[in-house]
């Protein structure tokens, strides 16, 4: 477990390299707002991120200590990804960052309050999106995990 070396010997510094990289801190968003999640689901969560880059941000954030993967030799593989201790503590400082960009997009009128970060997530009022299906729809592996089915 190893954060970016700093050019300038500064922890801060090697901490924010690891977090400010391309779709990093979405990543990271996603796996603690939704938990353990596959692969293919993150991938589908993150739009816009390809296999190659979502694959090197993983691996980087696991190097780190970030978080940590789980492979079961399954046909085909599930490999299952979530956040590991130093990652759990970045949750608070995440969900702080969430609950700014929600005043500031609401200081700015964009999107009249409609549009979620994370699909299928309530609204900063409660209430559910739009068209957005439960989450065990939209997440049938966190359905699982809840109600103790099998697949």
């Amino acid at each position: 477990m190893t954060l970016p070396r700093s050019p300038v010997g500064c922890p801060m510094d090697s901490l924010l390299r690891l977090l400010m990289g391309p779709w990093t801190t979405y990543i990271l968003w996603v796996l603690s707002s939704d938990g353990p999640t596959r692969f293919g689901a993150l991938k589908r969560r993150v739009p816009g991120v390809s296999a190659k880059v979502l694959t090197e941000r993983l691996r980087m954030l696991e190097e780190a200590g970030v978080i940590y993967r789980e492979y079961e030799p399954t046909i085909p593989p599930k490999v299952t990804y979530g956040l590991a201790p130093r990652g759990e503590e970045l949750r608070e400082i995440l969900a702080q960052l969430n609950a700014i960009a929600l005043r500031w997009q609401e200081a700015d009128g964009a999107a009249s309050g409609t549009y979620v970060c994370v699909p299928g997530r309530p609204e900063p009022d409660g209430t559910e999106p739009e068209g957005a299906e439960p989450e065990e729809a939209e997440n049938p592996t966190v359905a699982r995990r809840r109600t103790g089915a099998a697949k």
